[in-house]
């Protein structure tokens, strides 16, 4: 057989010499696709960066967007070599007589390319996201953080739920406004059938409108405290303070008791402070007015502070101690109660009064015939009992 019947011979109503002129044409725009991708998204981006923003880096650019165009410029090559081997490459040349493999390589052929401009479209809406986003750090707005990731998601939503009817309606012939109508007939059954995913959904909705919390805000919500890192359709994600991240349905954000931490105007410190019963009156007044002044003269603290001897037991003389720090960093609140701590020490410690020892206590009050404490305690709790007598 010579070279030119062996280029003309038909394998499945194709000559050989197309499959070879097709599949040059395949390797050239697979060569090539990464180059002309990359010269084009130049293009575009100086166009980009002269029209809609200068703070988006060409990195940024090609990042987002050279793999869906050169997805795309390959996806052109093989309409070429389509046309070369004499498969149909529109709607229109299909015929009853199309062999099957045509048909299967057209509409392969319509949803790659099809999905290859969706993509597009997606990385679009990506881009103009990275803009808003550059916009919002000259603006900072917790609000924007918040809106512009959640209209992303919905927008992409939409993008992919035309994409999916393009491909009913023009690939697999189906009549999309018949299934569109169809849908409020069935729309009942898909409303049972997902009503939590709707009920999160709307409850995402009610969490934008009515803003209970926003991202970056620290919240308490059930048994779980964290900061809001993300708000979605279907979930919040929240950061907790052990580090772990947790994804909390929308739907238990709006049900359950909400605690916004990050909202309160202070943060209130409480505890009860025990001194020994050999504190005298006049020890005692001296400590109260010395952490009065302390803590009142404390720039970050409120003047609405409690510092009173209101209880007397057996074994101690109590304080109550209350007052409230004006910050909203935690770390801010822990250095102001480390300082006042500090200086309640040494207002005790300069009257010469002591706390209470508790553990000395417990062992004390649990008597010698406390069978249950090692034998060491009882004969140290024997002892004490003995001394104090």
């Amino acid at each position: 057989m010579s070279l030119s019947e062996i280029l003309h011979y038909r394998l499945l109503s194709v000559e050989v010499q197309e499959y070879l002129i097709a599949a040059g044409i395949l390797l050239a725009g697979f060569v090539l696709k990464n180059l002309v991708s990359r010269l084009l998204t130049k293009v575009l981006f100086q166009f980009f960066k002269r029209k809609v923003d200068k703070d988006v880096t060409e990195t940024q650019f090609h990042d987002l967007l050279i793999k869906p165009i050169s997805i795309v410029i390959f996806l052109i090559t093989v309409f070429i070599a389509y046309t070369v081997m004499d498969i149909p490459v529109r709607t229109a040349e299909l015929g009853r007589h199309t062999p099957w493999y045509g048909v299967f390589a057209f509409r392969v052929y319509q949803i790659a390319f099809v999905t290859g401009v969706t993509w597009i479209f997606l990385r679009m809406i990506d881009l103009a996201v990275l803009v808003f986003m550059n916009r919002a750090l000259r603006d900072p707005s917790r609000l924007t953080n918040q809106l512009v990731p959640f209209a992303r998601d919905l927008i992409k939503l939409f993008v992919a739920i035309v994409a999916f009817l393009i491909v009913l309606g023009k690939v697999f012939d189906v009549d999309v406004t018949a299934v569109v109508g169809g849908l409020g007939i069935g729309g009942l059954a898909v409303a049972f059938a997902a009503k939590e995913s709707l009920e999160n959904l709307l409850a995402s909705f009610t969490i934008f409108l009515d803003q209970p919390f926003v991202v970056g805000d620290l919240v308490s919500v059930g048994d779980l405290t964290g900061s809001v890192e993300k708000i979605g359709f279907r979930s919040t994600r929240i950061r907790t303070v052990e580090k772990s991240y947790v994804t909390v349905p929308n739907k238990s954000m709006i049900d359950k008791p909400l605690d916004n931490l990050s909202r309160r105007t202070a943060r209130r410190v409480f505890f009860m402070m025990s001194l020994t019963q050999m504190t005298t009156s006049d020890q005692l007044h001296r400590i109260l007015d010395r952490m009065r002044t302390a803590i009142v003269d404390h720039r970050l603290i409120d003047p609405d502070v409690q510092v009173k001897f209101t209880s007397l037991t057996s074994n101690s003389k109590d304080v109550r101690v209350q007052y409230y720090v004006r910050t909203d960093s935690y770390d801010e609140y822990l250095d102001v109660m480390e300082e006042i701590n500090f200086k309640i020490v040494s207002a005790v410690e300069e009257v010469g009064a002591n706390f209470v020892d508790t553990t000395m206590t417990r062992l004390s009050g649990s008597g010698s015939g406390d069978t249950n404490l090692p034998k060491s305690l009882q004969q140290q709790a024997s002892g004490q009992s003995i001394a104090g007598s």
